[in-house]
C-alpha cells in the first residue's frame, strides 16, 4: 500500500497496486503546474487509487482537452491527473507520495520545451516530445 497527501494534509490517498511508466515531463504545463524544472509522474490504475480524506478539497483544472489536473484547493499541491480518453488510468505526480513508489523515471519527455536554466545531467533517454510508444 502506498500513501500520499497534499502539503496541508487535508487530502490523503492510498494506492493498492503497482505504479508504471514513470517519467520526467519537461512540458511547459507540467513546469507551471509544479513550479519546477519538470514533473516526475507515473501511471496508476484508477481501480487501485482511493481517496482516504479530503476528496472534497480536490479541484480539477482542464489543462488541455481531456486532461484534468487535480490539486488541493487549500494548499495547491498537485495530486493526480484524470484522462477522458482513458478513465481507467490516472497520472500520479510522485512528489505527493509519502512512501517510496518503488519505481524510478525511465526517460525524459518534452525536452524540446525544457526550462533553459535547467541542464539534464543523468543518462536517461531524452525525447523532444512524448514518444508514440514508451521505451
Amino acid at each position: 500500500m502506498l500513501r500520499g497527501s497534499c502539503l496541508c494534509g487535508g487530502v490523503r490517498y492510498e494506492i493498492s497496486g503497482a505504479l508504471s511508466g514513470a517519467l520526467n515531463c519537461h512540458c511547459s504545463m507540467c513546469r507551471k503546474a509544479h513550479g519546477a524544472a519538470f514533473r516526475t509522474r507515473a501511471r496508476v490504475r484508477a481501480a487501485d487509487f482511493r481517496w482516504v480524506r479530503g476528496e472534497d478539497l480536490v479541484t480539477y483544472y482542464e489543462s488541455s482537452p481531456g486532461n484534468h489536473r487535480g490539486f488541493c484547493r487549500v494548499c495547491g499541491s498537485p495530486l493526480l491527473s484524470r484522462f477522458d480518453h482513458d478513465p481507467s488510468t490516472h497520472g500520479l505526480p510522485l512528489g505527493a507520495l509519502d512512501d517510496d513508489p518503488g519505481v524510478k523515471p525511465k526517460f525524459h519527455v518534452f525536452v524540446a520545451n525544457k526550462a533553459p536554466w535547467f541542464d539534464i545531467t543523468d543518462e536517461l533517454p531524452q525525447f523532444p516530445a512524448l514518444p508514440k510508444k514508451a521505451p
